[in-house]
């Protein structure tokens, strides 16, 4: 990875398209929805995966304490990592009630299971390669207040896992759920450090995994090199994503590259334009290349840029 940077390519040849990630996401709005105060951020260690929570019968909530909640695969535990008084990006199904605070028992039946789960990591890869079958083991979880088991796996095709799952179900006695995941789900669950050499945006900053689009690096001013604005999980980088909206409305206060106008007495081009630092680079006729503060340009009565 020593030399990711070094080769600048245009990108003509790349299919970038197969960077983009294509998820469908017909996200439920909280717009209008009036939360429950205080309201409480949870994360599930085992998958990075947050939620919020009203702290029900369990009363106040401190950061770092344990409490069991309802998940989307059953009753499990969960980290407090504070009040929020204005959850970002929350929605009402996002909303649960605690159960209950987590016990001494709860915390060393959790760290028992831990324990199991490392086993239980052995034994699935020794029953997944007795079946021959094409499959990841990302992660093994199982959950607190439920006799379930949960496994993490990627695989490049379908996978017919009924078998597997007999099998697993004779050795654990349990309910066995395996779910396939992708590799930006994958990045998320095990972590890294990304290109820039802090940890993954998606494990450390969000768990949100907003689609992200080669449109969002060509309006950052990026180079359409795949290897500069893809991950290690083989997409497009996270941060495009987070930055995106805030580049969107810079740009709308700045003129656009490519617009031609007159001053000092010459017609320039636009060549440049700089959202974080607000200058903008002109090429002249006359071979002058000017930077010009953006705070410069205005717009006059027939909507056109002109600089004062």
């Amino acid at each position: 990875m020593s030399d990711i940077f070094e080769n600048d390519m245009d990108g003509e040849n790349e299919n970038l398209s197969a960077l983009e990630d294509s998820a469908d996401i017909n996200e439920e709005s909280s717009d209008g929805f009036t939360f429950d105060k205080p309201l409480y951020h949870l994360k599930l260690s085992y998958s990075c995966e947050s939620l919020y929570a009203t702290a029900g019968k369990a009363g106040t909530l401190n950061p770092g304490d344990f409490v069991i909640v309802p998940t989307r695969y059953g009753r499990d535990l969960a980290v407090v990592l504070g009040q929020s008084n204005k959850p970002i990006g929350a929605k009402p199904s996002d909303i649960v009630e605690v159960d209950r605070k987590a016990a001494k028992d709860d915390l060393k039946r959790a760290e028992e299971l831990k324990k199991k789960e490392k086993e239980a990591f052995v034994i699935f890869r020794e029953k997944v390669s007795a079946h021959h079958l094409d499959m990841k083991l990302i992660s093994v979880h199982f959950l607190l207040d439920e006799q379930k088991a949960l496994f993490f796996f990627s695989s490049d095709n379908r996978v017919d896992f009924r078998e597997l799952v007999k099998d697993l179900v004779s050795v654990f006695k349990m309910r066995i759920e395996l779910r396939q995941i992708g590799v930006r789900d994958e990045s998320r669950i095990t972590g890294g450090l990304g290109v820039c050499g802090r940890p993954y945006c998606c494990h450390a900053v969000s768990d949100k995994l907003r689609p992200v689009s080669i449109r969002m690096a060509k309006d950052q001013n990026l180079s359409l090199n795949s290897m500069k604005i893809s991950g290690q999980c083989g997409r497009l980088l996270c941060c495009l994503s987070y930055e995106f909206d805030w580049y969107s409305e810079a740009r709308k206060s700045l003129p656009s590259e490519g617009i031609r106008l007159f001053y000092d007495g010459t017609n320039f081009k636009i060549t440049e334009v700089n959202p974080i630092t607000s200058m903008v680079k002109m090429l002249g006729e006359d071979g002058r290349l000017l930077e010009v503060n953006a705070k410069r340009f205005v717009k006059d009565s027939n909507n056109r840029w002109k600089i004062n």
